[in-house]
């Protein structure tokens, strides 16, 4: 039976199919949804981690246990889970291991723009690559194959395009799978030393029977058409150059990404004139083939930064630009901003008003960088608000304690800001930490976190207590505050700031866009007594706008949070 899919529903798919018994991820877009659907079969145990690196340790322990096994992430989230994958390549499997990792390019939804394909190389493991939704399930099948036969974890590499466009793809039923046998085997799994030093021989025999693998293996294909335009290509690239090219190019199509044949290519390169490798990103191909002494055209032609698209390659190699339809009209710019009711507003309002240096972190929080509020200063990755904030506070002492803060989400506080947190308590900086509890993991699509008491399928489980947490790692200063009550949360923070001590505030809200929510009815606003001062402008709340000089509530988007009415001086917005 065929199928309609999405990249990222037809891997989960190919999970199902393989026999995957465990899948242990934490969300992050481009790869939330592979976990997400693979939860909606009950032979596979799908779970959220708190962050990348317990999930990927989790794979490797089912793994080791006899099940194949299954972890997912984003590009960022793999430096995460950095430590447990270059030892694992040391160790290999027992069933198959494979994990996944969705790259950014043009960072959608990501603070930077890395290549994963460096893990690969630096690891030292094999990475396949699919381009449509169909290679997408037949490739995790076919990597647990490989993990399983060279004794290796297998990375499965795509991208924003492939894990969210659709393609026909061919279902078939379950391989059931025995559980393999365990056996105590220190010098496979303990990599002390005496152990690991032998163990880099085995992984630098097994790179090598992998590349004469990648000479022959069906993952790499050659498609001939015109000799005059060769093309090296992978992944999205390759969809874009053959729609562009069509037959007037011949295609070899690698989908081994590492490691990379030599004589395919060379054996390639002899039979057409000009050779191009188009690849996002970093010359990863481009520097192999060059090293191998043969000559092609990569970077100095396409870009290094952003995603391709078939109109830039059609400009690169036919010299223009495809026709396209072009809307007169000017359309104004729609700039991603926080929902209407969203309790991280009231509190970035606060922020703003008391002045404070703000560390953030990753999450929707994040918009409160953005005008009007612009009350945040740094964003660099997951949980480093709160460490951030410590050596700021270390670096600038009196100056800035007292007078800075650090935001960091539910989710994000229990992946890695609790570390920090516990380095504020240990060595003593009069840090203030907000934690912006807003009940779920928000940005990636309201994932349930270990804060929230229910699993990745919704079944009740044990909660953790943030409070409880702070106070046992030595915060003494714990507060809640609901976002909602402005002045309530303005005094708190006050308070803490000032405190020669560390301490934490908890601003409490779920997030607006739960379904279990109760919202009170949406505000309006008087025009007789609203004077157009714009103060309820200042909090960039999407349901409010401006028409003949007075404010105008949508009452479709409104939640009735009341935020707006408290900025009000003339008492002009009412219920």
């Amino acid at each position: 039976m065929k199928q309609l899919m999405l990249g990222n529903e037809a891997v989960a798919r190919g999970l199902y199919e393989a026999g995957v018994a465990v899948v242990s991820s934490y969300p992050g877009t481009p790869s939330t949804e592979i976990t997400e659907y693979a939860a909606k079969y009950p032979e596979v145990y799908a779970e959220w981690a708190p962050n990348e690196k317990v999930a990927v340790e989790v794979a490797i322990g089912a793994s080791i246990g006899g099940r194949r096994s299954f972890s997912a992430m984003k590009h960022v989230g793999m430096n995460v889970a950095a430590d447990p994958l270059f030892t694992a390549s040391y160790t290999g499997v027992n069933a198959g291991l494979v994990i996944a990792v969705a790259d950014d390019p043009s960072m959608h939804s990501s603070q930077n723009e890395q290549d994963s394909r460096h893990y690969a190389i630096a690891s030292k493991l094999p990475m396949v690559e699919p381009a449509d939704s169909k290679e997408c399930l037949e490739y995790v099948k076919l990597a647990y194959l490989l993990s399983e036969q060279y004794d290796t974890p297998v990375l499965f590499r795509t991208s924003t395009r492939i894990a969210h466009s659709q393609s026909l793809v061919e279902l078939s039923d379950r391989e059931e799978l025995p559980l393999k046998a365990y056996e105590k085997n220190p010098a496979k799994y303990v990599m002390m030393p005496a152990y690991a030093k032998p163990k880099h021989n085995v992984v630098e025999k097994r790179m090598e029977d992998l590349a004469a693998y990648a000479e022959t293996t069906p993952l790499n294909q050659i498609f001939w058409g015109d000799k005059k335009i060769g093309i090296i290509a992978a992944g999205t690239t390759y969809q874009y150059a053959r729609e562009v090219m069509g037959d007037k190019a011949s295609y070899l199509k690698l989908g081994l990404i590492n490691p990379l044949p030599v004589k395919l290519i060379a054996d390639f390169a002899k039979e057409v004139e000009t050779l191009y490798v188009i690849e996002e990103l970093d010359d990863i191909i481009e520097t192999h083939c060059k090293k191998h002494g043969i000559s092609v055209i990569g970077k100095e032609l396409f870009p290094w930064i952003g995603e391709f698209s078939q109109r830039l390659i059609s400009e690169k190699l036919l010299g223009k630009t495809p026709e396209y339809v072009d809307f007169p009209e000017t359309i104004p710019a729609r700039p991603p901003v926080m929902c209407a009711g969203c309790p991280h507003r009231g509190l970035f309002y606060a922020l703003k008003k008391l002045g404070l240096t703000v560390f953030g972190d990753i999450g929707c929080y994040t918009l409160g960088a953005s005008a009007p509020l612009s009350a945040m200063d740094t964003t660099v990755c997951m949980g480093a608000s709160i460490s951030g904030l410590h050596g700021f506070n270390l670096a600038r002492k009196e100056e800035s304690e007292g007078k800075s803060v650090a935001v960091i989400g539910d989710s994000t506080f229990v992946h890695s800001g609790v570390t920090g947190l516990m380095n504020i308590a240990y060595n003593g900086t009069n840090s203030t930490v907000i934690v912006l509890d807003n009940s779920i993991t928000g940005m990636t699509g309201h994932q349930q976190n270990p804060t929230t008491g229910y699993t990745l399928k919704g079944d009740p489980t044990a909660k953790i207590s943030i409070e409880k947490l702070c106070e046992a790692i030595g915060i003494r200063r714990v507060r809640i505050v609901d976002p909602y009550e402005l002045k309530n949360t303005i005094e708190a923070i006050k308070e803490e700031v000032a405190a020669d001590e560390p301490s934490v505030v908890i601003s409490r809200r779920p997030c607006a866009l739960l379904k279990y929510v109760k919202h009170k009815a949406p505000l309006k606003v008087d025009p007789e007594k609203c004077k157009g001062c714009k103060s309820c402008l200042g909090i960039g709340c999407p349901a409010i706008s401006f028409e003949n000089k007075k404010a105008v509530i949508d009452h479709t988007q409104c939640v009735g949070c009341g935020i707006c009415s408290e900025l009000c001086a003339f008492s002009a917005i009412t219920e």
